[in-house]
């Protein structure tokens, strides 16, 4: 069949590739997305868009947008600001897919063009690798938050210093770590969010909760926790101001995504602990609390999955860390028997 053949119940549609993506974008605002996800969308687009150029919607085939996801696959080497060329992530593929699906899909209804996008089917991938803090790891990140790096000048002896915000950072790990919050959520806290006296953290619906899908939920945190983030706000001026954010940086700013992420990534440098990321947190959290003992249901809720197909995941992950936990401990193979 000829590549130029129309479906005869299909118009064809005269729209430039840029144009249409503008059309979509403001559409999904329209819709109630997230502006993470509406800057997801934009950014996946334009990126497709320099590659195959601003050509009309109509000229878009099934093979243009396979060629396009092999290429991410196998030739693409992204540049990130930390240096790494390494090929996109599965997760990063995975929002390309759903980008470019979403958009057709709009396409389709919007200008009654066929979708060229209809039979692509969904990258598949490895399952996805958990990695998560030991112990260990987590004393060092402490420590790094209250403590300098050691100095050695020529003319005195080597000394440390505890840091200003020694008190915030502490507070801050061990929120992650207690909770399993999402960067984004715990960023979007207020100080009125925490009832101090039960350990009760409420994130917001909608946009200022920070949630993924805007879906609000309850979290708490246990006595060690609550009084580490008691502690860091006593030394605050607004500390009793419940429209302040719970977390600050500096000038007395909320936190982002991205200035958490430094921070960590800072902290852990400072530890030598390698790979230290919020969402570790969040792992390390789920995969502790069901080899606590914790039901994968209140998981569930605790991390404001839709389904338990992430959760299953930690499942696994414990499951495996108990196996080795038995191989190493075995009486009857460590006796000899």
């Amino acid at each position: 069949m000829n590549r130029s053949t129309l479906s005869p119940s299909k118009k064809k549609t005269s729209i430039s590739l840029s144009k249409a993506c503008d059309g979509f974008l403001k559409f999904k605002v329209a819709e109630g997305l997230s502006q993470r996800t509406i800057d997801s969308y934009e950014y996946y687009l334009h990126q497709w868009i320099d590659y195959i150029g601003d050509q009309d919607v109509a000229n878009i085939h099934p093979s243009d947008l396979t060629n396009y996801l092999a290429w991410l696959r196998t030739e693409y080497k992204p540049k990130r600001w930390n240096g790494n060329r390494d090929p996109l992530a599965p997760k990063s593929m995975k929002n390309v897919y759903t980008a470019l699906k979403s958009f057709f899909k709009w396409l389709s209804v919007e200008f009654n063009m066929k979708n060229p996008f209809v039979n692509i089917p969904s990258p598949k991938f490895p399952p996805h690798s958990i990695e998560i803090f030991t112990k260990e790891e987590i004393d060092k990140l402490l420590k790094a938050c209250a403590y300098s790096r050691e100095a050695s000048p020529g003319n005195r002896r080597s000394f440390v210093m505890r840091r200003p915000s020694a008190d915030r950072d502490k507070a801050i790990l061990l929120t992650l770590l207690d909770t399993g919050m999402r960067a984004g959520e715990i960023c979007s806290l207020l100080v009125e969010d925490l009832d101090q006296k039960t350990g009760k953290i409420t994130i917001k619906q909608g946009i200022s909760g920070g949630a993924k899908g805007g879906k609000g939920r309850t979290v708490f945190l246990g006595k060690v926790a609550r009084k580490a983030v008691w502690v860091y706000l006593a030394k605050r001026e607004d500390g009793d101001d419940p429209t302040a954010p719970l977390f600050t940086s500096h000038h007395d700013r909320p936190f982002n995504r991205n200035s958490l992420r430094i921070l960590v990534r800072r902290l852990g440098e400072r530890a030598e602990v390698p790979k230290v990321h919020p969402h570790k947190f969040r792992h390390t959290f789920a995969t502790t609390y069901l080899r606590s003992g914790g039901d994968i249901f209140t998981l569930q809720a605790l991390l404001g999955h839709a389904s338990l197909d992430m959760v299953r995941h930690y499942v696994r992950v414990a499951e495996l860390d108990i196996e080795n936990a038995h191989r190493k401990a075995s009486p009857v193979d460590n006796w000899r028997l």
